[in-house]
């Protein structure tokens, strides 16, 4: 289904401007934006993924991942096509960096009131997750999706690179309940090399959710050789700290060779390194894609109690009340536990 888009404005040439996310694309006539989703049609820009699914699962909500969000629960996924950058280590790129033009064998039959009926009648479900590719390029079914989900009680969750303009992402912040936002580096050079994007607009996204109240958890994917410089991670961590508080649940990925880059995977001595960089500064710091003894736990940050024990996605809470609190000194732990 095609939908004419949200955000953007129309030029007297016949081109228009996307104004969803900071590139503010300028896209002629018959032509996309650099997300490969949204089309100039005789001067007016259209979605062409609306409907459009590439992916659909339940999901545990510690695979967004969201730790620190009703941990134990589940949540329907929901994934489309495209995004707003080129990382060149996307680990997705079969349907992120795959424009319109390329799908094959889409799904366009599902309607957003079917996806949160859906996601109503799961037991242990409590709600939809927008993720697996950009749900940014597909604002207009995310949000009438969110809308439907709303209705009937049910949360959503964005799992997003964060690079959104400020006015489209104060509506989304109104209709979502959590994010985890990548923060692919910290440094520009980074961001304009490998992602085709700035990395100003992250952060200022970054504390944007943080000052709506949303819950907010952070991924910082490692890679070797690229962003795996610890002075500098220490000053990301120091600036999450700082900015976001300290109680900002970070989670550190484990790196696979993808898409057009090669090399090694993370060495778990950097993700292990890197783990104790960032608890220096925040509370809360995980390791992922790596089985890392202890390194995925929750531990109270007052009193060192065990609260919850990962293995891979399954997850065994103790020492912990039903208001979230450690048990052993009253700790806050989880703000959304069940």
């Amino acid at each position: 289904m095609i939908m004419e888009a949200e955000y953007y404005q129309r030029e007297p040439d016949g081109s228009v401007i996307c104004r969803l996310c900071p590139h503010n694309c300028r896209i002629k006539n018959d032509h996309f934006g650099i997300c490969g989703t949204r089309k100039n049609k005789g001067g007016k820009l259209y979605s062409e993924v609306y409907g459009m699914v590439s992916g659909y699962a339940i999901d545990p909500i510690e695979k967004k991942p969201l730790y620190h969000y009703f941990p134990g629960k589940e949540i329907l996924s929901v994934g489309s096509y495209g995004c707003n950058m080129k990382c060149r280590f996307c680990q997705n790129h079969d349907i992120s960096q795959t424009g319109v033009s390329e799908i094959r064998n889409a799904r366009r039959s599902l309607k957003p009131e079917k996806i949160a009926a859906d996601a109503n009648g799961q037991k242990n479900n409590i709600g939809i997750a927008f993720t697996y590719n950009e749900p940014l390029v597909w604002f207009e079914y995310m949000r009438d999706i969110a809308i439907s989900a709303k209705s009937k009680g049910l949360k959503t969750v964005m799992v997003s690179n964060g690079y959104i303009s400020y006015n489209v992402l104060d509506e989304i912040c109104g209709l979502t309940d959590a994010f985890n936002i990548d923060l692919k580096a910290f440094n520009e050079k980074f961001y304009k090399e490998l992602t085709g994007a700035s990395i100003q607009p992250v952060l200022e996204a970054l504390k944007q959710i943080r000052s709506r109240g949303s819950h907010l958890e952070i991924t910082y994917l490692v890679i070797p050789g690229m962003n795996d410089e610890p002075s500098e991670f220490e000053d990301c961590s120091k600036w999450i700290s700082e900015n976001l508080g300290k109680e900002t649940v970070l989670h550190l990925s484990r790196y696979f060779p993808r898409y057009r880059m090669t090399g090694q995977s993370t060495p778990a001595s950097t993700l292990e390194r890197f783990h104790d960089i960032a608890s220096q500064k925040l509370k809360y710091v995980y390791t992922g894609n790596i089985n890392l003894e202890g390194k995925s736990d929750t531990r109270c940050p007052e009193c060192n109690t065990l609260i919850t024990k990962r293995t891979a996605y399954h997850i065994e809470n103790s020492n912990i009340n039903d208001r979230g609190e450690c048990i052993r000194c009253g700790e806050k732990i989880y703000n959304h536990f069940s």
